[in-house]
């Protein structure tokens, strides 16, 4: 029996079959890309929907607070995901379903960790801060472990290849929203919508451990942690620079400029809602095909990320153009008070989401091929632009001024994703990586 490597050099066997035709390799391809979009549109319409409800039940600087959060939030699911979720399909995609189910229950179990983990240490600086802030904190410190629980389903699904049970989990999620966000709607604080919008997530949660069949194995995160530590601590610090830019860059902007402008960038980031639908579903399944590519056509490898990041930055530039054609009051309609300020920044949010689309078609490659450090270092250049952008054009021309200067940032850090895959594509050129056979 042949198995191939996956990154890190850890042979798996593939459970599609590398004796499929490249027909039925095609439509199978097709339909995880299918599954992985749909998962994604169900849960941005969910983000999508929350922070609609927010920013118009209350206001400008409330719904700047519950963006710090949700921002916070951000962070610490990248923190989970390169710890857990990243290592689990990098490696377990396409393998036997003992292994799979092994492997899903000891990530399951390291999110789990990491947001009760990270989620005490919330609640303690929420209750001490106090003001309009801390009790949005201390009710993320609450909720977070289900948010990750329920994450980290979702990229065990695609691990499998079972991408509708990914989609079916979030819209479990959605459906128990709505009555959580009308509770949330009553009571009418920043806190009560973040404890809704958790508690529904524990719903989906716990769904997802009768969906799988699998317990989540806390006490087996320290040995998924160890084991996985070669890709794990360079995806924690990959995963975290970025997500850890973004929350560097609100508060600042809050500094520099006021809350207001918080709500502001989060709100132009809610119009282009769709095509972040479109850009984070194929996230969940990128990776993973690219891998499959690198396995069956290697020399193919570049051309199919340069698909995939040109489809990506295409559909961003469609979708921006056609914001401009949303009158006014149907933008107040939608967004209410953050829309005359969110709608100043749809040209410079539209870009910097295009060079975001284009990088991530290199990000995707880097990856399969096992580059773990090149991408690192691509991360830690694009996370640095990114804030010294956004902070110094806050300081220069406002919030306008800060998303332009994000807009910039990202279109560099996309050039340099780009150039360390053609190195990497020639590296392996050079030095192939034969096949392990195993009898």
């Amino acid at each position: 029996m042949t198995t191939v490597p996956t990154e890190g050099g850890k042979p798996t066997t593939p459970a599609d079959g590398s004796g499929e035709s490249p027909r039925t390799g095609k439509r199978a391809m097709v339909g995880r890309l299918s599954w992985g979009l749909a998962d994604q549109a169900a849960s941005s319409m969910t983000n999508f929907a929350v922070g609609i409800y927010v920013a118009r039940s209350l206001g400008l600087t409330a719904f700047g607070v519950f963006s710090l959060a949700w921002l916070t939030y951000g962070v610490v699911l990248n923190v989970a995901r390169g710890l857990a979720t990243d290592p689990l399909v990098v490696r377990f995609s396409g393998v036997t379903d003992a292994s799979w189910r092994t492997a899903a229950a000891r990530s399951s179990g390291a999110a789990l960790g990491v947001g009760t983990a990270v989620g005490a240490v919330c609640l303690l600086v929420g209750l001490g801060v106090g003001g309009r802030v801390g009790p949005a904190f201390a009710c993320l410190g609450v909720v977070l472990p289900a948010l990750l629980l329920q994450d980290a389903w979702r990229f065990a699904f695609f691990a499998a290849g079972q991408g509708r049970k990914a989609f079916v989990n979030d819209l479990a999620w959605g459906v128990a929203l709505v009555p959580a966000m009308v509770v949330a709607a009553h009571v009418g604080s920043v806190g009560a919508f973040v404890l809704a919008w958790g508690a529904s997530a524990a719903v989906a949660a716990v769904y997802g451990c009768f969906q799988s069949g699998i317990r989540p194995r806390v006490t087996r995160a320290r040995g998924w942690l160890r084991e996985q530590r070669d890709l794990g601590y360079r995806y924690l610090v990959e995963n975290v620079s970025l997500s850890g830019a973004s929350q560097v860059r609100a508060y600042g902007l809050g500094a520099i400029v006021g809350v207001g402008a918080v709500g502001a960038v989060r709100g132009a980031e809610l119009l282009l809602g769709p095509f972040l639908a479109l850009l984070m579903g194929l996230s969940l399944v990128t990776v993973a095909e690219a891998a499959r590519v690198l396995r069956r056509a290697p020399e193919r490898l570049g051309t199919f990320c340069l698909f995939l990041g040109g489809g990506q930055a295409a559909a961003a530039l469609l979708w921006g153009a056609a914001l401009f054609l949303v009158p006014d009051g149907a933008g107040e309609l939608v967004l209410g008070g953050v829309w005359t300020s969110a709608s100043e920044l749809i040209v410079p949010a539209t870009l910097g989401v295009a060079g975001a689309g284009l990088g991530s078609g290199a990000a995707a490659g880097l990856r399969a091929l096992a580059a773990a450090r090149r991408s690192l270092r691509c991360q830690l250049f694009a996370s640095a632009c990114y804030v010294g952008g956004g902070l110094g054009g806050a300081a220069v021309g406002g919030t306008v001024g800060s998303a332009w200067g994000v807009a910039a940032a990202t279109v560099c850090g996309s050039a340099v994703w780009w150039l360390q895959l053609r190195s990497a594509l020639r590296e392996r050129h050079r030095h192939p990586i034969p096949e392990v056979r195993t009898s």
